[in-house]
């Protein structure tokens, strides 16, 4: 298949189209506009439903009601906007609906501002909503994968009846890269539980999240625990990107790994062993990998678009074996290549931070 240049956001949502998406409920929010955009125009062209909410609470809300009925179902956002889902965020987990999410990350908190950023990591990764919940989270890096992750993201919502973020930032959102539309079929369960008219069925679905009595909502919880541990087991992703006789250890993701892995190539060329680990899937973090890799590498730097959110869980599967350092720039600010290598050379002579 012939490649096609497309933008990011644009990616998004022909991915989605592909997959098997039909409706599409959303609010205009700079980066992420043109996917809202895309999808008005694209999803008539299928016999889906593009519908602009008149807020990002609606949409949310619109979002439980789609996936209930047993649609592909898609809403999309950023920074302040995804604040307002959370609480429908939560519910979807709570009834165990599947939906994918899209937050191409802007500068924060409060408004801030349209530059790129990666501090949404804590919201998406820990629970912006309330309660013992989790999303799956998958941080692309490229056009191409924001194609192929999105596809993902809708198997994996329906395989585990879970909500999925795709998290992005406002550099993926914007660029155009070739990409192809390669071997995007749409892989869609029967679902029975859906509410959806009886057809036939002698009983009623009902789709909720309220469990009154403490005891049964605990035996929900762990319930819950149950599959998020399944999910732990089978679908953490991260790539390896010159780590066979890494020293020095980079982690970063997105638009921050594009620029890290820039970073060991010219760490290389000055005789630094430095290599980079990729997570893919922020929740499942890649522990393990990153535990493994402790056991030969003298240090670790992770590299974000953010005051440090990322680096929290890396220290935690380092597990205080080697040092971790970090290198930040933040509110919209971008790393550079040069100044990366900078702190990794500090770092190599004991005097990182």
């Amino acid at each position: 298949m012939s490649k096609i240049l497309m933008k990011g956001n644009e990616a998004f949502g022909e991915a989605a189209v592909l997959a098997g998406c039909k409706y599409f409920f959303g609010y205009p929010i700079t980066p992420q506009s043109e996917l809202p955009h895309y999808m008005a125009k694209r999803l008539p062209e299928v016999g889906g439903v593009f519908l602009q909410a008149e807020s990002e609470i609606a949409a949310i809300n619109m979002v439980y009601g789609a996936a209930g009925a047993g649609a592909r179902v898609m809403t999309s956002s950023s920074g302040p906007g995804i604040s307002l889902k959370m609480e429908g965020v939560s519910y979807l987990a709570g009834a165990e609906l599947p939906a994918v999410l899209v937050n191409v990350v802007r500068g924060g908190p409060g408004l801030g501002n349209i530059a790129p950023a990666q501090s949404d990591y804590f919201q998406a990764t820990k629970g912006g909503g309330h309660g013992d919940y989790r999303l799956i989270v998958l941080a692309p890096s490229s056009v191409q994968e924001i194609v192929d992750l999105t596809a993902k993201a809708f198997d994996l919502a329906d395989q585990y009846m879970n909500p999925v973020m795709l998290l992005a930032d406002g550099i993926l959102g914007q660029m155009m890269e070739p990409v192809e539309l390669k071997d995007i079929k749409p892989n869609i369960p029967a679902k029975p539980w859906a509410v959806n008219g009886m057809k036939g069925r002698a009983y009623r679905n009902l789709i909720v999240s309220v469990h009154i009595v403490a005891e049964d909502n605990e035996k929900f919880n762990l319930t819950l625990q149950a599959k998020y541990d399944k999910i732990f087991q089978n679908e953490v992703l991260y790539e390896n990107y010159k780590m066979d006789d890494a020293e020095f250890v980079m982690v970063a993701y997105g638009s921050s790994a594009r620029l890290a892995k820039g970073a060991v190539d010219k760490a290389r060329e000055k005789g630094l062993k430095v290599g980079l680990i990729r997570p893919i899937t922020l929740w499942p973090f890649p522990s393990e990998r990153l535990a493994e890799a402790a056991t030969t590498a003298k240090a670790f730097l992770t590299v974000e678009m953010s005051l440090g959110q990322m680096v929290e869980d890396v220290r935690l599967a380092v597990n205080g074996v080697k040092p971790v350092y970090l290198y930040t720039r933040t509110g919209g600010m971008v790393p550079v290549v040069k100044d990366i290598v900078v702190e990794l050379e500090k770092i190599v002579q004991g005097g990182g931070k």
